[in-house]
């Protein structure tokens, strides 16, 4: 079983509401980095920004970005994670999606709305963690405001990494980089936060700061603010499994239930 995980995560700045674009300017650098990469980690509403105007981009599970996304990931062989708007059921949702290089696509919906911008009035939430296995590894992906919620976070699943996308504003990004950390450090896990960078049509101003931890907080890739680029690292499983047996945290963890 593979005990080593190479991730790429692409911080840009993203074209407002206007997939054709974004999904050019991605392709282009999936193309150059997959050789490099096991996992490509793209931001939170990749396709368009963060737009609380749903029904200018929403797609079905059909549509031309999951196509994309599952066309990408196989021809490259990788993994392939971020979010986009879908329309299902007459509901909007902020859904992340992994695609598995085979196609197989597995998906998490946002499950905390950020009341702040008015997310919650135009998406629905989602009710499920999802936690996928990857080449021996189990990944738990979350979206943006989710980082402020631990208990959504908690390490209950055992997994070995934890993924933040995100268009997480500048005003606010030592609460992303702290966060981040104590992420990190409390579910004793790799940790991959990656952020946009740039300012959208709201004028908010977004400075990527993305970054790969391990389970101790240390960073193990980062990138300076507004800079378009990309993280990297490779995670050893075994190096973590080895931290985790001599301390001991997570099985000191108290069992309740989210109601």
């Amino acid at each position: 079983m593979p005990t080593k995980l190479h991730i790429v995560g692409i911080q840009a700045d993203l074209t407002w509401e206007n997939p054709i674009k974004n999904l050019a300017f991605f392709e282009e650098k999936i193309h150059a980095l997959h050789k490099e990469a096991d996992l490509i980690i793209l931001p939170e509403m990749f396709s368009s920004g963060f737009t609380m105007r749903p029904k200018n981009i929403a797609e079905k599970m059909t549509g031309n970005t999951v196509l994309w996304m599952q066309r990408m990931a196989r021809k490259q062989r990788i993994a392939l994670v971020g979010s986009l708007v879908i329309e299902e059921n007459k509901n909007y949702y902020n859904r992340l999606l992994f695609v598995h290089p085979c196609g197989k696509t597995e998906w998490y919906d946002k499950k905390h709305a950020f009341t702040l911008a008015g997310e919650d009035k135009v998406y629905t939430p989602g009710s499920e963690k999802l936690i996928v296995t990857f080449k021996g590894w189990k990944i738990c992906p979350l979206i943006c405001y989710d980082l402020r919620f631990p208990v959504w976070s908690r390490n209950a699943e055992n997994y070995d990494v934890l993924i933040y996308v995100a268009n997480w504003p500048a005003i606010r990004i030592q609460a992303w980089k702290a966060l981040l950390k104590a992420r990190a450090i409390e579910n004793m896990s790799f940790t991959i936060g990656v952020n946009r960078i740039g300012i959208d049509a709201n004028k908010y101003e977004y400075s990527g700061d993305s970054s790969i931890l391990n389970c101790m907080g240390e960073e193990l890739s980062t990138l300076k603010k507004n800079e378009n680029g990309i993280i990297k690292a490779t995670l050893v499983k075994t190096e973590q499994d080895r931290i985790r047996e001599r301390l001991g945290f997570l099985n000191d963890q108290e069992a309740f239930k989210i109601l």
